[in-house]
């Protein structure tokens, strides 16, 4: 498979993932983004936005990345409850999260999404709704919230599998779901995506390029990365891709090519996903009647989309209607 040539794509949008300034200091990040633009089209207005644990940024590390131009910050605060940080286990404590934003905007940050996770063991409703208060109390412009889900041949996995923890009970997810939709609303962040809220003119823009198939270039072990109706993905080993890339090859581990109808239903679940929701004519009256009655789909505008009701179940509200 041959690389496709970007030198001509403006990019918007650079998102340096996996916590990288664990792994990276500061003047390495710099020297990155410098190649960075000396190898493709970033324009000026671009976001590049990296991500951070508490625990592993300070004020001057901080200033120097804002310095070196990146312009948004994302950090895994995860919760403010230390005992849902300990279920979850985390390293970090609430006063880091709280800590870090401070340094953040002391260091120049406007943009700074907050992550967090709701119903891990042992947090009840009460604990998730003053977690977001606390979030709100530091008015991040984007928060991202996720339902803790157990993968197979993870830690939590494999404890769930053995009857050591029990799963997440899928009820109360529901109502700290519903709990995020009201409070965020509230204070004036709209619900953009299923798991993303932002204020007004600060949703993410890497985030909305993944949820519109566009076009996007992954760098680094095991990186995926589409263009057109071609997707591909890095050698995974990290010593295996660095020797491809020191011998000149492109290191590329597998790809595929999509057909149509992988393109449309891939395009569908991915925008039914968002506030922006399907064109009309892409659901017959027939299927969306069911969804509509329940309440989990409404036509707005000429577009069907979900309701937040219905974005809770978005996947099997988008498998069924695919189908």
């Amino acid at each position: 498979m041959c690389s496709p040539d970007w030198s001509e794509v403006a990019i918007d949008s650079v998102f340096l993932g996996g916590g990288t300034p664990t792994m990276l200091d500061p003047d390495d990040l710099a020297e990155l983004l410098t190649g960075l633009k000396e190898h493709f089209r970033i324009v000026p207005e671009a976001e590049v936005s990296v991500e951070a644990n508490p625990d592993t940024v300070d004020g001057a590390s901080l200033r120097a990345l804002r310095e070196a131009g990146y312009s948004r910050l994302s950090m895994g605060a995860q919760s403010f409850d230390a005992g849902v940080l300990a279920s979850l286990e985390r390293i970090h404590q609430p006063e880091s999260v709280r800590r870090a934003f401070v340094d953040a905007r002391g260091a120049g940050y406007d943009d700074v999404n907050l992550d967090l996770i709701y119903g891990a063991q042992g947090e009840s409703l009460d604990d998730w709704q003053a977690t977001l208060g606390q979030t709100l109390d530091l008015r991040p412009e984007h928060v991202s919230a996720y339902a803790l889900t157990v993968e197979a041949n993870t830690p939590l996995g494999r404890q769930v599998a053995g009857g050591q923890r029990p799963e997440p009970d899928a009820d109360l997810q529901a109502d700290m779901f519903e709990s995020a939709c009201s409070i965020l609303a509230r204070a004036g962040y709209e619900h953009y995506e299923v798991s993303n809220w932002a204020l007004p003119g600060r949703e993410c823009r890497h985030n909305l390029n993944y949820w519109r198939r566009g076009a996007y270039l992954g760098l680094g072990a095991g990186a995926h990365s589409h263009r057109d109706s071609r997707r591909w993905w890095n050698i995974r080993a990290p010593e295996a891709y660095l020797r491809a890339v020191e011998a000149g090859d492109f290191p590329v581990g597998g790809h595929e090519q999509l057909g149509e109808q992988e393109i449309r239903t891939e395009e569908f679940f991915l925008r039914l996903r968002t506030r922006e929701g399907v064109p009309v004519e892409w659901v017959s009256p027939e299927q969306a009647y069911p969804f509509e009655a329940e309440g989990l789909l409404v036509l707005r505008d000429g577009s069907y989309a979900l309701t937040e009701r219905g974005m809770f179940l978005a996947n099997e509200v988008v498998l069924a209607l695919a189908g």
